[in-house]
This record gives structure tokens, C-alpha cells and sequence, in this order.
């Protein structure tokens, strides 16, 4: 189904992301990149050759379901591992297709095992530890087992790494959480060598481990929203730039979402706009109508509240979020046409909305407005370079 908006991912910004997180690390830590939620809604089918361009050759995904959208895309060099869930009928093809993928309960190593047998060819798993978020993760009471059952079919599995997930590292309020998660992190890798068990390669950090938690880099680090240009959190941001004389931001955004004007439209003073009465005219305006609504990922909370540029200016939306269409106030903005570029997030001129100030007027996290965008909105490489 075609679009009526488009997704533009500027390769230039992605680079600079990309450096700025690998200065942060030593040589000999490796940055994986994490792709789920459709690469946060840019788009795993034009995201994955652009890292891979730029030099990254390992992802994450979550799913199996999002690891066979991605392995299409990817080259043969390259490592996909499935931090989350499987389906039981995709062992089979994720151990066929080298996919590696987090053991986090003794019963799905079973079942990997199984699967393995069955396909005459390994699974290369990664223990996935439960630290103290008690979410998902081998609990220190089931570690002897997974031990023992790994051992006794060496045959059959291999362990390519061993992990953890911390209860949010992007925040103050957590760190002593997070400190105590990463020492009993460091505890249950020794007791596995104990129990004959090679950890693998040590992996612990995400984005907001990365830059709040430097001792937590080991091996490699997974790392999402800072490689499009986010901040985990306001917090992660102070915390990095704290120390440093130079302020500026070093990320930069690589999405850009916009549509086009549809219609316009002279409203005389006291109508009504959109439905029910939400809006009503406070005098003569001039409308426009842009071809996106809450289907479309422009979610119905920013009705009456939302922006757009257009003209290089800014102009808010009024009236309800259709599920289709937007109006916006374009009264005291010249030589608005049919067709006219509408930017939803991104930069125009000297004007920009950037996904933290959408968030903002939506109530919401760049996480959830990220991975909202919908699947069959056409995305593209931009491949020209922006001054800065």
C-alpha cells in the first residue's frame, strides 16, 4: 500500500553517529548495532546496507519474526542476534541461517537443542543473565543446569557471548541498580568458567550504558538510539556534555518525515474547523490540508497541538487529527501552494521539529513515536553530504 508521506535518512548523519560512538570505545570493542522496531521506525531495509557501508556488520534485532524482515538485507559477513523472542517453528531456520539468538530460560536452550539436533548444526546462543531487572534472564538458580545441559550436548550448541539487560541506565534514580547489576553481572561470568562454560564475548551496554557506564563497554556494546541521532534520555545528554567545554550536541538526526499540501482553504471568522468544535476561527484564516493522520503515525493527541513547517515557517495544526489528514494554520504564511513540501519532523529553512519536540507535544518518548511510523512509508538514502 503506498504512502502518502515519504521518510528520508540522511547517511551523512549516521556517519557522524556512528564515529562518535566508536571514539567513545577502545579497538577492541565491537559496536553492534540494534535494529529492532524496524531499525526505530528508519527502516531496516535501507538502514542495514548504510551501516554496512559505514563499516558496522553486526545487529540486533528482538525478534525472529524482525530477524527474518532483516536477514534479506544484510551481506553474508555480517552477524544478526535475536535479543528476544522466537518463535518455536523459526529454530530451525534461525540454526540453518546462523543466526544467533539470547538463551534466557532453561527451556528455550532445550528447545534450541532440539532444533539443533534435528538440523545436524549448531546453535550459537548467547546466555542472557538475569542481574536484577527480573525481566527475562537465566536466574543464578538455573545457571548449574544451563551449564551442565550445554556441556553434555557440545555437539550441538556453542556459546558465542553472554549478556545482560540493565534496568535503565539512562536514568540517575537507577544507578545504584545498575551498579549492582553490573557486579552481579561480573560474579555470574566467573562462576560460569567454574562450571566449565566459556562466557564468550562480554556484552552489557546499550546506548545509555555506553555513555553513563564506560566500564560496562567489555566486548561490545549494543547500541540503538544513539546511532540515529537520540539521546537515551535528557539525562544521558547533561551526563555526557557535563565535563566537556564544548556543549553542543555531536549527534545528529538522520530522519526526516514530511508529505505535501493537499488543499487550501479560506475559512471565514467564527466557522468551525475539523470535526465536532474543537477549533473555531478567532477570524478570516487561510487552511492546509496535508495527507497524513493518526494511520499514518501522526498520533490524535496532537490535535490542537501539534506544528509543521511549510514555507520555512512553522504552523500549527488545528482541529482533531483525522485518520488521514491534518489541518494547519497558514494565515500569516506567503506563497504556500499545492504541493509545497510539508515538513512533519525535520528541518526546512532556518526551522526545525525535531523527534525529542514531537515527543514533547505528544506526551510521549522518542522510542514510541520512532517505532510508530509505519512500515510501508517509502524510505530513502540520502547520500548528500549537509553542512554543518
Amino acid at each position: 500500500m503506498a504512502s502518502t508521506s515519504k521518510i528520508e535518512i540522511k547517511k551523512d548523519a549516521l556517519e557522524n553517529n556512528i564515529r562518535f560512538v566508536e571514539s567513545l570505545l577502545e579497538p577492541e570493542t565491537r559496536l553492534s548495532a540494534v535494529i529492532k522496531g524496524n531499525a526505530y521506525g528508519h527502516g531496516v531495509n535501507v538502514i542495514i546496507p548504510a551501516f554496512e557501508s559505514l563499516g558496522i556488520d553486526h545487529f540486533h534485532v528482538y525478534s525472529s519474526a524482525e530477524a527474518k524482515a532483516a536477514f534479506p538485507h544484510k551481506s553474508k559477513k555480517s552477524t544478526l542476534v535475536i535479543m528476544g523472542f522466537v518463535y518455536q517453528h523459526d529454530y530451525a531456520w534461525i540454526i540453518e541461517n546462523n543466526v544467533e539468538f539470547y538463551i534466557s530460560h532453561i527451556h528455550i536452550l532445550q528447545m534450541a537443542i532440539e532444533a539443533a539436533q534435528k538440523c545436524n548444526k549448531k546453535a550459537r546462543i548467547h546466555l542472557n543473565l538475569e542481574t536484577g531487572m527480573n525481566r527475562d534472564g537465566i536466574s543464578v538458580r538455573n545457571l548449574k543446569k544451563v551449564a551442565k545441559l550445554i556441556n553434555e550436548n557440545k555437539d550441538h550448541v556453542t556459546v558465542i557471548g553472554t549478556t545482560t539487560h540493565f534496568a535503565g541506565a539512562e536514568s540517575i534514580a537507577n544507578h545504584t541498580r545498575v551498579r549492582k547489576q553490573f557486579s552481579t553481572y561480573k560474579k555470574r561470568i566467573k562462576q560460569l568458567y567454574s562450571l566449565g562454560i566459556n562466557p564468550g564475548i562480554k556484552n552489557v551496554a546499550s546506548s545509555a550504558a555506553t555513555i553513563n557506564y564506560p566500564e560496562t563497554r567489555l566486548d561490545m556494546v549494543r547500541v540503538g538510539i544513539l546511532l540515529y541521532g537520540y539521546w537515551p534520555s535528557r539525562e544521558t545528554f547533561i551526563h555526557y556534555i557535563h565535563r566537556r567545554k564544548d556543549k553542543s550536541d555531536p549527534l545528529r538526526r538522520a530522519i526526516m518525515w514530511y508529505t505535501e499540501v493537499n488543499l487550501i482553504k479560506k475559512v471565514p471568522e467564527g466557522e468551525f474547523i475539523g470535526y465536532g468544535m474543537s477549533f473555531q476561527a478567532q477570524h478570516n484564516m487561510i487552511t492546509m490540508l496535508a495527507p497524513v493522520g493518526y494511520c499514518n503515525g501522526y498520533s490524535r493527541s496532537l490535535s490542537n497541538n501539534g506544528r509543521v513547517i511549510v514555507g520555512g515557517q512553522l504552523a500549527p495544526v488545528i482541529g482533531t487529527v483525522n485518520m488521514n489528514m491534518i489541518i494547519c494554520d497558514i494565515t500569516n504564511i506567503e506563497n504556500v501552494k499545492f504541493g509545497d513540501q510539508v515538513v512533519l519532523i525535520g528541518k526546512q529553512d532556518e526551522n526545525e521539529i525535531s523527534f525529542a519536540s514531537f515527543a514533547d507535544m505528544n506526551n510521549s518518548l522518542n522510542y514510541e513515536i520512532l517505532a510508530r511510523l509505519p512500515e510501508n512509508i517509502d524510505r530513502t538514502i540520502c547520500e548528500e553530504v549537509e553542512e554543518t
